[in-house]
This record gives C-alpha cells, structure tokens and sequence, in this order.
C-alpha cells in the first residue's frame, strides 16, 4: 500500500521547525544540496564522457595510421611478424598508448607488447565490425592486459582485401588516471558552488526574516486576520493604493459608499474607480491631507489622506472617508446637548437670581412685593407657553425657543416672537432635526451679537408658513454684518467673538440649509443690527440623506 502524500507532507511539516529562518534555511540548504549533488554527477559524466570520445579518437586516429603503414600490410602479406613488431612498438612509445596490436584476417597477432603473445589469437572479440565488415570504430573490452578503450581499424591491400586488423588502446586505469584531475577540479568548482549558494542561502533568509520585520508565519497569519477584522468594524470607508496607483485595500464601507465590491476594485488604478480622486497627487507630493470635503456618486463625504512611507520614499497612499452627514448629525448632537445645558444654566442662573430676591423680600417683610414679582414671573412665562402652543405646533421647535428665552435672560437681552407668527409641521424628524439647528444656532449667534453692545439688547422672531416655504427671519441689536463680512461668514473658524469652540455654527446653519434645499439671506436689521432670513421650501423634494420630504403646510 502507497503512502498517503498528503499525511506524509504534513508530518514532513510538523519536523520542520517552526521559525521561518531556520525553516527557510533547512529548505534551501537541502534543495542547494540536492542541485549541488546533481550538478557534480552530471558534470562528472560530461567530463568522462568527453574524456572518453577523445582518448577513443587519438586511438582510433592512431590505427589508422598504422593501418596504412606499407611496413604492416607487407609484412602480413609476406607473413613475418619482426618488422611489424618493431614498427608498433615504436609506435606505442611515441604515442603512449598501452598497446599496439596488429592481426591477420584471423586475428593472431604479429605484434604485442609482451612478445611471448605473439602468434596467439587478439581477446576481446570486438574484432568482427573490422575484420568482416572494414568497419573502423572505437570499443571498450577486456583483453589480455586487463580493460582497455581500443581504435580498431581494418587494414587493407591495394587490391581492397582485408589483411587484418590494427587495434591500438589505453587501458581504464590509464583513462582513470587522465579523467582524475579534471574529475578533481570539478569537485572543486562543484563545492565552491556549494559555498556560495550557502551564503547566499543564508543571506537570502535573513533578508526575508528582516523584510517581514522578523515575524513568523503564523504571527503574519495573525495580523492579517486582526487588520481584516479591524477595516470591517471601522465605520469609515478605507481605501489604500500602492505607488502604481492600484488599489490593494477596500474595506466593505468603502465599497459600499462607492457601489463596487471589494473583489472587483483590488487591483484596479483608482482613477477608474474615482476620477475626482487626489490620492494619485498625495502619492507625488508625499503630503498628506485632512478633513476635505468631496462629493462621491452625489454623496458628500469627508476624506482624510495620508501617504505611506518606507524610508522617506512614499510607498502608497491610505484615504479614510465617511458621509458628511454621520459627522454632520454628531455635530448636531453634540451642538443640541450644549444649547440644552446653556438653556438649564440659564434657567438655574435665572430662577437663582429670582429665588434670592424672594428670600430676601420675604426675609424684610415685603410680602406684596413677593407676590407681585411671582406675579409677573409666572405671568411672563405663561405668556410665552401660551403663544408658543397657539403658533407653532412643532413641539421641538418650540422647545428650542424655549431654551433661548432663558439664554437670553441669562445674557439680558430682550427675545421677541412676532405675534403674527405661524408655524404648522416643519416635516419628518430628519428634516426637523436639521431646520431646528439651524433656528437654534441663528438665534445663539444673534444672542451674543447683541450682548457685545450697550443699550437695549433685544432679539427679534419670525415666522410664517404661508405661501410655498417656511421662512424664519431672525434681527438682533448687535454690531451687524459688514460687506466684506458676508463674503466669509460662512467658512469654517469663521467668528466675531473669542473663545475656544467657536466658527462652527454658520457653517452648520449653511450645510443643513442646502441638504434641505434651502437659502439664507443677510440684511440690516431695523434694531440696528443684522438680520438672518431663512427660506425652506415646502414641497416634496429629496433631501441630502435620502429622505423624502413632504409638504409642511
């Protein structure tokens, strides 16, 4: 039964140990040894072979020679054998062969060099190609004086008969002998080789274990799985290019903003997945950039890019991109959850400062007054609970009206609500969520530009929802908007006042008018300072995030 391949390469792994350094160098070592072994034999059997043909030529070139020497085919003609003796003794010294043997058509010798085998017949049988077919040829056989590589060549008479044979060769051992120094500087080449391809092994190890910052497989395996892991629980879309400009990584936010899947976008150029892309300009400038806006597939999204650097020299670039609605509805909150807290601490400063005059007039006596200014406390409030229900219906609206009624108390200034005003639904929550923003930051920037002028410090609302749009118009008492104001009012960090936070609520105001399809305009106000109008249309349209806004009238 054949072992299972599979089970015999599992346990063939388990032996091997388990850095990828020792792994690497065992691995290669084994394979350099294994070409090593295979170069030296392969190299050896060249050699020796070549060895071979050429010793078996000179012996063949050799016998020819003799075989057309006239003292040979004389002396077989005539039958004497001392001429050609001492003509292919004379031969083999000069020439170094280990014999020089020459036959009649039978093959008994007429020359050897051990005289006393002179008139036997040639060993070997290897003499029937020459002596029967006057073939000439080279052939390894055993004769008299032990293995030998033999030219045989067929001597011929002038009429083209056979006479015999001339058989010059070189015993093995004589071969071995001219083979080994060659075989041995073979070895030598073969195990410098071996050095060399060792240290390169290990050089080669090294460099791997260095690139990959010394981990092993299994660590890497790790990682791999901790970072896919890691790009699907971020909420931003994630996208990194090489230096080529393809894309190597696509998180599934990512693919979900742009509509391609991951598997579809890896290896693409980015500028075919986004055109409008500046990633391509980080990637030559090596510069990164934070906090742009873009618009993808008509979707506005916030981008970061940053290059990737190995050494100074920018290897990629990783771009992170999320909706700039998501950010803008945390601004949202988190600008809600301020106005409410200022709202509280206006309202506990306020009723503070009321209960402190109450505890005082009772204190002295002055029990009329106490009533009086419950009184007009009480009465003041209701009012304005009262006014805020028969006019406005949208209780969030009203709520943030609330909160800058006590703000303004807190500032001292004076808010005022058009008795003519009207307002009925202002839409879906979505919608709401952006119009009361921008209401609540209007009235905020109005409040504390009339609380920088002395005098009168008053705050005055509008609003109608008679017609095709909602319009609130805001006018406070402050220092006004000039000119070259207007032109930049709107820009992030753009602020009259000091404080850290600031430059942040036009820009909201302007951003969730156009997701709403609305518009501001900016005029001098009858209270001397500026005055804010907001128009937001009433009919169904589909606003920024997807929604579909309904007629609010």
């Amino acid at each position: 039964m054949l072992p299972n391949p599979i089970l015999s390469y599992s346990a063939f792994q388990k032996w091997l140990p388990r850095s990828l350094g020792k792994r690497m160098l065992l691995l290669m070592m084994g394979l350099l040894v294994l070409l090593v072994c295979a170069t030296g034999f392969i190299g050896n059997q060249i050699v020796t072979g070549i060895l071979n043909e050429y010793i078996g030529r000179v012996a063949l070139n050799v016998s020819r020679s003799v075989s057309l020497s006239p003292i040979v085919s004389q002396g077989l003609i005539h039958l004497e054998s001392d001429g050609i003796q001492r003509y292919a003794e004379s031969v083999r010294e000069s020439t170094g062969a280990s014999f020089v043997v020459v036959g009649d058509y039978e093959g008994k010798r007429y020359s050897h060099p051990v005289p006393e085998r002179i008139g036997k017949y040639m060993v070997g049988g290897d003499n029937e190609r020459a002596l029967v077919q006057g073939q000439s040829y080279v052939s390894i056989a055993v004769g008299t004086l032990g293995p030998s590589l033999r030219g045989k060549v067929p001597i011929f008479s002038t009429e083209g008969e056979i006479l015999g044979v001339v058989s010059v060769g070189y015993l093995i051992e004589t071969v071995q002998d001219v083979i080994q120094p060659y075989q041995q500087r073979l070895l030598f080449w073969v195990l410098g080789l071996f050095s060399v391809g060792a240290l390169g092994t290990w050089f080669i190890a090294r460099e791997v274990k260095r690139s990959i910052f010394g981990l092993e497989p299994y660590e890497i395996a790790g990682l791999y799985r901790e970072r896919t892991a890691l790009l699907e629980s971020i909420r931003e879309g994630i996208i990194a290019i090489n230096e080529k400009g393809d894309v190597t990584v696509m998180n599934h936010q990512a693919a979900q903003i742009l509509g391609f899947s991951p598997e579809d976008a890896l290896g693409r150029p980015i500028e075919k997945l986004l055109p409008e892309t500046r990633m391509l300009e980080v990637l030559k400038t090596g510069k990164g950039e934070y906090d742009q806006e873009m618009l993808i597939e008509e979707e506005e999204v916030v981008v970061n890019r940053v290059p990737i650097l190995e050494q100074d020299h920018v290897t990629g670039v990783v771009s992170s991109f999320r909706r700039a609605q998501e950010i803008d509805r945390l601004v949202q909150e988190l600008t809600s959850i301020r106005e409410y807290s200022q709202a509280l601490r206006a309202q506990t400063h306020e009723y503070s400062n009321k209960l402190h005059t109450l505890a005082g007039l009772i204190q002295i006596g002055a029990t009329q007054e106490s009533l009086d200014l419950i009184g007009r406390e009480s009465s003041g409030y209701n009012a304005l609970l009262r006014q805020l229900s028969d006019q406005i219906h949208d209780p969030f609206l009203s709520a943030i009206i609330v909160g800058k009624y006590h703000r303004a108390l807190e500032l001292k200034t004076e808010l005022e609500i058009d008795p003519e005003s009207s307002m009925g639904n202002i839409g879906h929550s979505s919608r709401s969520e952006k119009i009361i923003t921008i209401i609540g930051n209007l009235l905020e920037n109005a409040l504390e530009a009339s609380a920088l002028v002395e005098g009168r410090k008053k705050v005055s609302l509008s609003m109608t929802d008679v017609g095709n749009e909602l319009i609130f118009e805001i006018e406070d008492s402050g220092p006004g908007i000039s000119q070259e104001q207007q032109e930049t009012i709107f820009d992030e960090g753009f602020t009259t006042k000091s404080g850290m936070g600031r430059g942040i609520g036009l820009r909201l105001v302007q951003k969730n008018l156009i997701q709403i399809h609305g518009h501001l305009t900016i005029g001098k106000s009858s209270l001397g300072g500026a005055r804010f109008t907001a128009y937001i249309p009433k009919t169904t349209t589909n606003d920024k995030d997807g929604h579909q806004s309904s007629d609010c009238g």
